[in-house]
């Protein structure tokens, strides 16, 4: 890190000290912030100071509100309500430091997701935050292979307080996952009336229809000791596909430069090509004398099927290669999938509390949650690119009784042999297979909590205690429709039975069809073709259905140990006991083998639980009566938990942190954490299937032979492996026979990458260990006297984790083997090439792959956050003080200095200064407040970016996106019991930086509209 180190340092002071400048030219003479029912909290400072010590995020300890180690956002429901968020997850994603969750696709073909969102700081990955309610865990929501995640959808807008984010650490005071930080929801504790919100929303383009409702109603009860207070709402939005938006619609791709002479030669290795097309197949069927994707055994030189069934000429477009072409008759690349995932949602909770004495309380908390997201994944495809697998083309001979007596001719006239029986190869995507092209996830969440806290006085001190009990379950359901091979096979045949009726072929001489009572003909040719009967016999609906549970009981004891001259010694024991369970069920067809590449796929379970004990303190070294020169206060607190899991083992982490205050307004802290995260029972569990589908990135590709983070030991490693193999790069109809194996290796293009044509094996591993991290964060908090409500804090953060575990593909396995001088053998045993050309697929191709959890990864991260928060009053600018309002002007920014990650701890791969976690990410808000009136104007900016770390001109057509800023406002209006709002995001509908569809707001203007009911 050495050779980062000097300029990060001194970019830090550069930036703080501009900062301090900033501060010092406000005006001298403002006045007090208002309160927070005229300026909501900033989204970046910590709560309002309270009156007495209470407990804040960060730590179990009651402390002041200001006494904070680590730094802390906050986003309250008032900010949420100016941006017209229907969410907790869409209020997270303005955290400057949280990689948001959007649920989209990439642009690749891959899943738009699963409709849930999880926070995720840092780019560190969703499994390394930590989500809390109340300070108190939550169950997975997921399923799958993957992390212990929490849906932010489920939090009940309508009882969210705030919602507090350390950034950084905190798994010795909350536990496993408590990595990158922790996200706590905190609920209100008090709620009464009746509050009635309804609001919708659409695009600038007359789509994308927004809708959320909310009730929350509460009351006191007991002369004001008890209350209870209960929420429901709802909200949906619809599914988005690549042809409603103008960027994502131009169907780009990157192909082969054939200009490119070399990797030093200025010329990009790759292309981008618009309007792509996959020209082997489409959507009416496309024909084929020999199952192979090349451009002669065209039959005719190029036809098709129209969609009413005769044939016409087709259109290749203009070719470049193996699977594209520019425009023609084929399928449009941006029709392959959705762009993003449709989400409907229904909450319904309650909280309450009663007290029973003045030393005792009792409190519970109980959700309900109902998510579904919908998302268009890829379709039903029967190419020449599959031939021999359960997708491979239909073969038809002049028989098919659904060959009009001109169609026959045609394809007789240009297929010699065809009248006397020879094949024809259909490659075909269809539509109109199965009922449904759309996927679903529904999950429900039901969580129940009972606490008792109080507190009881022992000689002349008093102690604080607190036992809660909760109990939580998930039930997910993942459905699609997908098509039963053997039904397939027996509806594509058909034939003419005794009566003149089109039937299935097998027993065509008897009444019914086939030995299958129920089977219907499939008609292939055209769009649209396929009967109700046939698409009903052919489909079965798969899927899985998975159940998390979650039990937990939380304990504590804290009070003061002695009070010194300079305050009190603080301290919290706590005690945990969690278990922990999940259950996959495959549904019938998924374990018969039905589908795809007919895998039996098994039900599996697993549990473990954890008993975990931690303890804080909190020791005041300089303060109240005892201070020094330039030290006011000084502030140590430590923390320590032991970790017993069932599976994983013990585990011991820690904290130490220190807070300086130099003087009034001067503040000076950091801490030192070891943290950990245990594998969960999704990646330790998960049942073991193979399916066929497409690898990602093959680093031995032509198209990227000269990128990844070490060009030339990926080449010589690829080199060495065509070298060995000779039928390496040999295509299936000779092409690249008697070449070396540099030149085999400089036109291979591996089709795995493209299409689904490789044996993958998903599951989990049960030998994973826990990952571990080692984090620092320090900064300073500047609150000048000069100017109140000034408020403006700068923080380093820096974490070092190994042994991590993350979900490995195809590709990170391949990119591992080929990028390591000395790769190890597990790693490149994880997938495997065809020997030689199957007579389809080129010599070298990828055909057997594993996605997995791996426990060898290495994660380094270093960054600051920004934040500048300032509230006063205009008119106390002015001569006579006037009341203008309230103004609050907050800018908060993210500097990802650097994030690099490895698989096996040798090769690095950087995404710092990428689309993906960019080198800055800034926000500005500024709010209003006068009377009745509220106003509101948010900007979000990322600046230009490389598309990968090792994006170059030699590799990458664009290499770099530009700057992208989008700006919106919104109004609310008071007229007593009713609040109308009103809202603009995305004002200027600015689009993503060009190419990407994700480094910006791809959904573009849109407007949103609504009202609140208050009743007392």
């Amino acid at each position: 890190m050495g050779n980062h180190r000097g300029p990060s340092v001194r970019r830090y002071l550069e930036t703080t000290a501009l900062i301090a400048a900033l501060g010092a030219v406000a005006p001298a003479h403002a006045q007090v912030a208002p309160a927070a029912a005229e300026l909501a909290p900033s989204a970046d400072a910590a709560p309002e100071d309270p009156a007495t010590d209470v407990v804040v995020t960060g730590s179990r300890i009651r402390r002041s509100g200001s006494d904070q180690m680590a730094p802390v956002v906050t986003v309250d429901q008032q900010w949420i309500i100016d941006r017209g968020y229907t969410s907790a997850a869409d209020a997270l994603n303005d955290i400057t430091s949280m990689t948001p969750a959007i649920n989209q696709a990439d642009g690749t073909g891959n899943s738009s997701g699963t409709g849930q969102q999880y926070p995720n700081l840092f780019g560190l990955g969703a499994g390394r935050t930590l989500t809390l309610v109340n300070g108190r865990r939550m169950v997975t929501s997921s399923a799958g292979l993957g992390d212990a995640q929490v849906d932010a959808n489920i939090i009940p807008i309508g009882l969210l307080d705030r919602v507090d984010v350390v950034q950084a650490g905190g798994a010795a005071v909350y536990g496993s996952d408590a990595i990158a930080g922790v996200v706590n929801y905190v609920l209100k504790k008090d709620f009464t009336g009746l509050d009635v919100d309804a609001q919708t929303g659409i695009s600038s383009r007359g789509d994308y229809p927004t809708y959320s409702a909310r009730a929350t109603a509460g009351t006191n009860f007991a002369d004001g000791r008890g209350n209870v207070a209960v929420d429901v709402s709802w909200a949906t939005s619809p599914v988005l596909r690549f042809g409603d938006r103008p960027l994502s619609n131009l169907s780009r791709v990157a192909v082969t430069n054939t200009a490119d002479t070399g990797p030093s030669d200025g010329v990009p290795s790759l292309k981008q090509l618009l309007d792509a097309h996959f020209w082997e197949f489409n959507g009416n069927g496309v024909l084929f004398n020999t199952p192979a994707p090349l451009t002669r055994f065209l039959t005719g030189g190029g036809l098709q099927f129209a969609p009413d069934g005769s044939v016409t000429r087709y259109n290749p477009g203009t070719s470049v290669g193996i699977p594209f072409s520019s425009g023609g008759d084929g399928l449009r690349y941006s029709d392959l999938a959705g762009l993003r995932t449709g989400v409907d949602r229904l909450t319904a909770n309650m909280i309450g509390h009663y007290d029973v004495s003045d030393h005792l309380t009792i409190s519970t908390e109980l959700l309900y949650a109902r998510t579904k997201g919908t998302e268009i994944p890829q379709g039903n495809s029967y190419t020449i690119l599959n031939a021999g697998t359960y997708a491979g083309p239909i073969v038809f001979t002049i028989d098919n009784p659904y060959l009009t007596a001109a169609s026959k001719a045609t394809l007789s006239a240009a297929r010699p042999g065809f009248a006397q029986g020879a094949p024809i190869f259909l490659s075909k995507y269809f539509y109109d297979l199965v009922p449904s092209d759309q996927q679903t996830t529904t999950t429900n969440t039901y969580r129940a909590l009972l606490s008792a806290n109080g507190d009881f006085d022992l000689g002349t001190r008093n102690f604080y205690w607190s036992v809660s009990g909760s109990y939580a379950r998930v039930e997910g359901h993942q459905r699609s429709w997908q098509v039963v091979n053997s039904k397939f096979q027996n509806a594509i045949d058909a034939t003419l039975n005794g009566a003149g009726k089109i039937v299935c072929a097998i027993n065509a001489d008897s009444d019914i069809s086939n030995d299958d009572p129920n089977c219907a003909p499939i008609n292939p040719f055209g769009n649209g073709n396929v009967s109700a009967a046939a698409r009903n016999y052919v489909s079965t609906r798969a899927g899985m259905d998975y159940t998390n549970e979650q039990v937990d009981i939380l304990a504590t004891l804290g009070g003061t140990v002695v009070s010194l001259p300079t305050g009190d010694v603080k301290f919290i024991l706590a005690y945990e006991h969690r278990d922990e369970r999940a259950r996959f069920d495959p549904l019938a067809a998924n374990q018969a083998g039905s589908f795809g590449g007919g895998t039996l796929e098994v039900p599996q379970s697993g549990r473990y639980n954890t008993n975990e004990l931690s303890a804080e303190i909190d020791i005041p070294l300089v303060g109240k009566d005892f201070t020094l020169p330039l030290v006011k206060e000084l502030e140590a607190t430590g923390a320590y938990r032991y970790v017993d899991n069932s599976i994983a083992g013990s585990e011991s982490v820690w904290q130490a942190g220190l807070r300086w205050l130099v003087t009034d307004g001067v503040t000076l802290r950091g801490t030192r954490s070891r943290n950990f995260r245990a594998p969960t029972l999704t990646q330790l569990f998960q049942p073991s299937s193979t399916a066929l589908g497409s690898i990602g990135f093959d680093p031995c590709d032509a198209d990227r032979i000269n990128s990844g983070p070490n060009p030339s030991v990926r080449r010589t490693n690829c080199l060495a492996a065509f070298a060995a193999n000779p039928g390496y790069g040999v295509g299936a109809d000779g092409t690249g026979a008697g070449l070396s194996a540099a030149q085999r290796l400089a036109l291979f293009q591996d089709p795995a990458e493209n299409f689904e044509v490789a044996s993958v094996t998903t599951g989990g591993n049960a030998g994973l260990k826990n990952e571990i991290s080692n984090t620092l964060s320090y900064g300073i908090t500047l609150q000048p006297k000069f100017a109140r409500g000034l408020t403006i804090t700068v923080d380093r953060i820096q974490v070092d984790l190994r042994d991590g575990l993350s979900a490995f593909t195809t590709d990170d396995f391949t990119a591992a083997c080929y990028d390591n001088v000395n790769p190890n053998p597990a790693v490149c045993n994880a997938f495997s090439r065809l020997a030689v050309s199957d007579g389809i697929n080129t010599g070298g191709t990828i055909v057997k792959g594993t996605t997995t959890t791996f426990n060898a990864g290495v994660v380094k991260y270093r960054g600051e956050t920004y934040a500048i928060d300032y509230r006063f009053a205009p008119g106390d600018l002015f001569a006579g003080g006037r009341d203008l309002g309230r103004l609050q002007l907050n800018a908060s920014a993210t500097h990802n200095e650097l994030l690099t990650q490895s698989v096996t701890g040798e090769t690095f791969d950087r995404t710092d200064d990428t689309i993906t976690e960019p080198s800055w990410v800034g926000r500005f808000n500024a709010t209003y407040v006068k009377g009745p009136v509220r106003l509101s104007y948010q900007m979000f900016y990322l600046p230009g970016a490389r598309r990968t770390y090792t994006s170059t001109i030699e590799n990458d057509p664009n290499p770099e996106v530009a700057s992208n800023m989008t700006h919106s406002l919104s109004a609310q209006i008071d007229a007593g019991r009713l609040t109308y709002r009103l809202g603009v995001e995305n004002l200027t509908d600015e689009q993503p930086s060009y190419p990407s569809i994700a480094y910006g707001d791809i959904l573009g203007r849109r407007f949103f509209a609504g009202v609140n009911v208050r009743l007392p």
